[in-house]
């Protein structure tokens, strides 16, 4: 039986680096974001490549929840990666008992730095962090467990640490494989690919985060404190 595992996270969060890491398993297989249609269609949010989003992929809620729960598959593992703030606070998430799950966060500043850089705006709801800490709260209670949280800070600068303690608790054997990867595209990178990966398209491997001094507006600023609170709130149960 396939091991299905969520991953909940943000934008600009080494989101995609995290998929690749687990795409260069033997065992794994990867989804790119299967919720993005479905929340383009329902917010109908001004992004880029909004039209070939809708287009890529299902918009209906329920058959995108039967494909992730249900749809056969050949691979050991499959995993999923999911923005928080596609997940609109109307979904039911009452399948996700069916998915071991895991949160990736980040410390806002680095996000809304990110974020406003590579699309000139940034609001609270654009990054999900409010979304994500309510998603991490309800699948605690839905599963009766915490899942394990881990932060992008942690990932960049101890990989093999920090992968090794995520891999123990989803109950799955680690590998070296996920600490490198080949650059370019993958048949897996959802079609917004061409906008918004070009850095992890480079890549091949986690490096250190920088800690240059971040310089933002006062517009970002008010994002960073709105989102700090709840960053703060799952940092808390973040592997070290």
């Amino acid at each position: 039986m396939t091991r299905r595992i969520a991953m909940w996270s943000g934008p600009r969060n080494i989101s995609t680096a995290m998929m690749r890491s687990f795409e260069n398993r033997a065992d794994c297989e990867v989804v790119d974001e299967p919720f993005y249609a479905f929340y383009l269609s329902q917010t109908n949010s001004p992004h880029p490549m909004f039209e070939e989003v809708i287009k890529s992929q299902p918009t209906k809620f329920n058959e995108v929840v039967t494909m992730l729960t249900s749809q056969r598959l050949e691979s050991e593992i499959c995993y999923q990666k999911h923005m928080t703030h596609h997940m609109l606070p109307s979904c039911d998430l009452t399948w996700c008992k069916e998915l071991s799950h895991a949160f990736l966060i980040r410390d806002p500043a680095y996000v809304v730095n990110s974020y406003t850089n590579k699309r000139g705006e940034c609001t609270a709801e654009d990054i999900g962090i409010k979304r994500q800490y309510e998603i991490f709260k309800y699948i605690s209670e839905l599963t009766g467990k915490i899942p394990p949280v881990i932060d992008s800070g942690d990932v960049l600068n101890q990989p093999f640490q920090t992968l090794s303690m995520l891999c123990d608790l989803l109950n799955i054997p680690f590998s070296q494989n996920m600490l490198s990867w080949p650059e370019g595209r993958r048949a897996s990178d959802g079609i917004w690919a061409n906008h918004w990966y070009k850095s992890v398209e480079a890549s091949t491997g986690f490096t250190k985060q920088t800690t240059s001094r971040i310089t933002l507006s006062s517009e970002a600023k008010q994002v960073v404190d709105e989102v700090m609170p709840y960053y703060e709130e799952m940092s808390a149960f973040a592997l070290r």
